[in-house]
Formats: C-alpha cells, structure tokens, sequence
C-alpha cells in the first residue's frame, strides 16, 4: 500500500531543501509576522501583496521560460472550477483572517518559534480532513458552477503567455509604485 508513498531520497533531499529557502526567504521577507498578515487585511502593509505579485511574475517567467526551453514539457493544467475555488477561497480566507497566517507563512512562523503558529497549523490539519470528509458533498453542491474546464488566462484571450506576463508585470510595477507614493509624504511644498 505505501510502496510508493515516499519518493526517492533526492527528491526527499531536493524538497527539504527548497523548503528551508522558501522558508528562510519569507522569514527576512517579514511575512511570517503576525502584524504584517492582519494589517495585510486592515489595508494598513502590503508587505505580503508585494511578496506574492513578485513570486507569481517570477514563477510565470520562470515556468513559461522553461517551457520554451525545453526543461519541461508541458504545462499540467487543473480545470477552472470557478464553485469550487469561491468555496475554498473563502475557506481558506476567514481561515487566514482568523489565523493571521497562510499555510506556508504559519509553518515558518512556527519554526521561528511563533506558538499561535503551531494551534493554527494543527487547526489547518483538523480542517483539511474534515473538508476531506465534506468534498463529496461540496463537489456536487458547487463543482459544475462556473466549471470552465483546464484554461489558461492566455489561452482564454487568445494571446501569447508572454503577453500576460508582460501585462501582470506592468501592472505589479505600477501597483507598487502607486503604493509607495501613497505611503511616502510628499515633500513638495
């Protein structure tokens, strides 16, 4: 039954890795505080907006880099169930609300020694199995509501990937920059 469970020692030693690093980076990053994820929602820091625009825009780069290399082959696309993920996201939205973490920013609190980390990665595991338990009813109940099968936003517009990245970049650019401005007091007179 567990034959093939665990993957290879590399591949154990690869993930382990990259988890440090992830880890690491979202520490100095400073999303693994508490204040900076409510305030994420008070409107009042926009710490975490910043850090995941920027990880979405590298990631696309990345991935469709890699595609057009060669390095991997295609793309493997989870349909667009829009039920399902309202559902989730609003889930998974009054779960972070209530928390002040998201699920990668609690595991690296905790490992920074965040104790309400630990309750609420021990509240997540609770909810994911009772969710589990609840799916069947949940997919019958919302999973054909706006079912849009397996489409990208590129392949929704007929336009190259790259248009995209180039259009979510400028967008992140300009969003960050509108930010800023809005934070800094003018010095003008």
């Amino acid at each position: 039954m567990f034959e093939n469970f665990f993957a290879d020692p590399k591949t154990i030693l690869l993930g382990v890795l990259t988890g440090l690093v992830f880890g690491f980076l979202l520490q100095k990053g400073g999303v693994t505080r508490y204040d900076v994820i409510v305030n994420q929602f008070r409107f009042r820091d926009h710490t975490v907006l910043k850090t995941m625009l920027s990880a979405i825009v590298v990631g696309a780069i990345g991935v469709y880099a890699m595609l057009g290399l060669g390095l991997i082959e295609s793309l493997h696309v989870k349909g667009a169930q829009l039920g399902l993920n309202a559902v989730g996201g609003g889930i998974f939205g009054v779960g972070m609300v209530l928390l002040g973490y998201c699920p990668g920013t609690a595991l690296a609190a905790a490992g920074q020694g965040s104790r309400d980390a630990i309750v609420g990665i021990i509240g997540a595991i609770v909810g994911a199995a009772v969710y589990a338990e609840i799916f069947p009813f949940v997919d019958r109940t919302f999973g054909s509501m706006g079912d849009l099968g397996k489409i990208t936003l590129a392949g929704a517009a007929h336009v190259s990937p790259w248009v995209i990245i180039a259009a979510l970049t400028a967008a992140s650019v300009s969003l960050f920059i509108w930010l800023e401005r809005r934070r800094t007091p003018s010095t003008s007179a």
